[in-house]
């Protein structure tokens, strides 16, 4: 017994420690990734409209995903019967690509050597942002693997070509992904309201196969038949913009769009698609943790995160 009245080593609380993604091991030469999952930040906001503050992102997301640490086997999740991310499943933190503020080619750039790392050592990236702008990048890192079919969940189309001399904004990743010839196609769920993309844009998104269903529309053909949408057996990248959700339960984001999704509706299509499809990568952004003193929105993604990824490996261990 240690002079604390405990046992030799520590409890790891989630309040102690620094704060990695589920408190899982940083690694920080970008050479040595020796895992199943590889988590990056990408702390880059500069080309917000409205509300800065989704740099901040990644460390709300990382502190927040501390809660669901408590060092045991695995998450045991009794509707399923099943044990998700048991310590079979090798997680590592690898920190943040380097931010060069105001600049955004670089720091672009930055954001795609680090996905490029994950996916060259054989892990499944998941990158934090950070506005959407991020999602370019992580796109471009697979110019060298098999095609995916990206399926993005957001409030937003997110399709403008050009706006005032912009291309590679918050508001333009899902024109510039379709433009890549291994983009096999585009899933978008949860397009809703005033959004980010004129009447052109959707007739232009549709011309080229992609697939966009307003929250309303989810939720009327049913969990099945939406992922019965998405072709069987693609891989698939999933964009998750945290503005996809309504803000009474995710407030914390530079764009919040009310008519959003619950919790249910996006946790559902996740673990049909791990069933269904290969997941090759993920990205989640947009969460702006100034505008939500609950932190209720962090927490949010950091389930979110943390249960697809258990969904993913899961699946994988099935088949």
């Amino acid at each position: 017994m240690s002079d604390h009245g405990y046992e030799a080593g520590r409890l790891n609380l989630p309040f102690v420690g620094i704060s990695t993604f589920a408190k899982k091991p940083y690694v920080a030469d970008w050479d040595a990734i020796d895992a199943d999952v590889a988590v990056l930040g990408a702390p880059f906001d500069f080309g917000t409209q409205w509300r800065p503050g989704a740099r901040f992102g990644p460390r709300a997301v990382r502190e927040a995903s501390t809660l669901f640490s408590f060092g045991h086997a695995g998450a045991y999740d009794h509707e399923d019967d099943a044990t998700y991310l048991g310590g079979d499943v090798r997680i590592v933190d690898i920190g943040d690509a380097d931010i060069i503020h105001t600049k955004t080619t670089e720091s672009h750039a930055n954001i795609e050597y680090g996905v490029r790392k994950i996916l060259a050592a054989g892990a499944l990236p998941v990158t934090i942002g950070g506005d959407h702008s991020i999602n370019i990048p992580c796109i471009n890192a697979f110019s060298e693997q098999e095609p995916i079919h990206v399926v993005q969940i957001d409030a937003h189309l997110d399709f403008v070509d050009e706006r005032h001399g912009v291309t590679e904004g918050h508001g333009n990743p899902m024109r510039r992904a379709i433009e890549k010839s291994y983009v096999s196609g585009m899933t978008q769920l949860g397009i809703r309201n005033v959004s980010s993309t004129a009447k052109e844009g959707y007739e232009d998104a549709r011309a080229r196969g992609s697939d966009i269903l307003s929250v309303r529309q989810v939720r009327k053909l049913g969990t099945d038949a939406v992922l019965e949408r998405i072709p069987k057996g693609a891989r698939i990248y999933v964009t998750i913009d945290i503005d996809a959700f309504c803000p009474s339960i995710a407030a914390g984001t530079g764009t919040p769009s009310h008519g959003g999704f619950l919790y249910y509706d996006v946790l559902e299509i996740l673990q049909g698609l791990a069933k269904r499809n290969e997941v090759v990568g993920i990205d989640l952004v947009e969460v702006a943790p100034a505008y939500d003193p609950s932190e209720s929105t962090q927490i949010l993604a950091a389930q979110l995160l943390l249960n697809f990824l258990g969904f993913i490996f899961h699946a994988k261990a099935q088949r």
